[in-house]
C-alpha cells in the first residue's frame, strides 16, 4: 500500500490476463535428430530419480533406434544442475559407461546445444499465444518433426569448436 496525498489522481489498475504456465522440456538429441523428448508433468520438479528415469527412457530408445550404438560411447552434456550431479545420476552413469562433456564453469543459463536448438524455437514462437499447456506441447513437437537432419548435425558439429 502506497500513501497518496488526498489530490493525487486515481492510479488505473490494468487487466491482467493470467499467463500460460512454464513448460519444461527435456530433448536430448543426436546429428539425425531428436532421440527423446520429455514434457515434465504441470508443477513437477526434476530431482535425481525422476532424471535417471529420463535416462532409462533414453536408453532403452537409443537400443530400439540402433542396437549398435549402445555398444559405443554415449555422451551426454548436461549442465551442473543438481539432479545431473547427485549421486544417483552418476552412479546410473557409470553403470551404464556413459560419458559426460564437461559444462564450462560461469558459462550462460543455456549450454550450446541447448542454444542451438532453444534460441531458434524462441524466434519460431514469436508472439504466439497458446490456450492450454497442451497447445504449447504440441507446437514444440510439431517444431522439432520439421526440423531438417542438417540442422541437428550442425548442432552436434559445433561442440567440437567448442
Amino acid at each position: 500500500m502506497a500513501w497518496k496525498h488526498p489530490s493525487s489522481p486515481v492510479t488505473k489498475k490494468f487487466k491482467v490476463q493470467r499467463s500460460a504456465a512454464k513448460v519444461v522440456a527435456t530433448v536430448f538429441w543426436d546429428a539425425k535428430g531428436v532421440i527423446l523428448s520429455d514434457i515434465l508433468p504441470q508443477g513437477q520438479g526434476i530431482n535425481a530419480a525422476l532424471y535417471c528415469s529420463t535416462l532409462d527412457r533414453l536408453r532403452d530408445s537409443i537400443r530400439c533406434k540402433d542396437a549398435g550404438l549402445l555398444r559405443r560411447v554415449v555422451v551426454l552434456q548436461h549442465d551442473n544442475a543438481t539432479p545431473h550431479s547427485a549421486n544417483l545420476t552418476q552412479q546410473w552413469l557409470q553403470r551404464y559407461g556413459w560419458e559426460i562433456l564437461p559444462y564450462p564453469a560461469h558459462s550462460p543459463d543455456l549450454a550450446p546445444f541447448g542454444i542451438h536448438l532453444f534460441v531458434p524455437f524462441k524466434r519460431h514462437l514469436g508472439d504466439m499465444a497458446f490456450e492450454t499447456e497442451s497447445d504449447s506441447i504440441d507446437e514444440l513437437k510439431n517444431w522439432f518433426a520439421h526440423l531438417d537432419a542438417y540442422f541437428f548435425r550442425v548442432g552436434i558439429y559445433s561442440l567440437l569448436s567448442r
